[in-house]
């Protein structure tokens, strides 16, 4: 049902573009990464998982392979893409509501790498369990060529500055509060 909706909301944007003139714009994320909220369980949350487990326990269990490959984004580009494509000049626009946007691509096997620049004892296993076959159905990376030649887009975070980010407001954000 999740696809399902995103394909009619996506087309009724196209119709009421093409029937009322209504300037439609949409967007197409990946996996959205953000230190400001929790994960909840989906497919790729074992990215934020493993950043609250690195900073709290020191280790982390992944429920997918080292070697899976997941298209992602950081929450500031998400909003930076939304604005955008919000401010771009209509008459470049291709589509109306079928922009995808990419910013990364990572495996397990990488985040922890990374991560452990930050937290060099980190310890990581991987216990693939039905998420797994959930990721294997997606793509590797996402095809972002039409947004960023119709409208420049270009996301400003590299995967080392996500991580370094994520770690230091994740740290920031767990510290014990001291009392004033």
């Amino acid at each position: 049902m999740y696809g399902i909706s995103k394909v009619v909301g996506e087309l009724f944007g196209d119709y009421y573009f093409d029937r009322y003139g209504l300037d439609v714009r949409g967007l197409r994320f990946p996996g959205i990464l953000s230190y400001k909220t929790k994960p909840g369980g989906g497919t790729t949350d074992y990215a934020v998982e493993a950043f609250y487990r690195a900073i709290q326990d020191g280790e982390y269990t992944y429920f997918v392979r080292e070697d899976t490959r997941l298209p992602m984004m950081y929450m500031p580009d998400a909003v930076k893409a939304m604005l955008d494509l919000a401010a771009a000049d209509g008459s470049r626009l291709r589509y109306r509501s079928k922009y995808n946007v990419g910013a990364l691509s990572f495996t397990p096997a990488e985040l922890t790498a990374e991560i452990r620049e930050h937290v060099p004892d980190f310890e990581a296993s991987y216990e693939p369990d039905h998420r797994q076959a959930i990721a294997d159905s997606w793509p590797n990376d996402v095809d972002d060529s039409a947004a960023r030649q119709d409208w420049d887009w270009e996301p400003e975070y590299t995967f080392e500055k996500m991580v370094a980010d994520m770690m230091a407001n994740l740290r920031r954000q767990l510290s014990p509060k001291t009392s004033a």
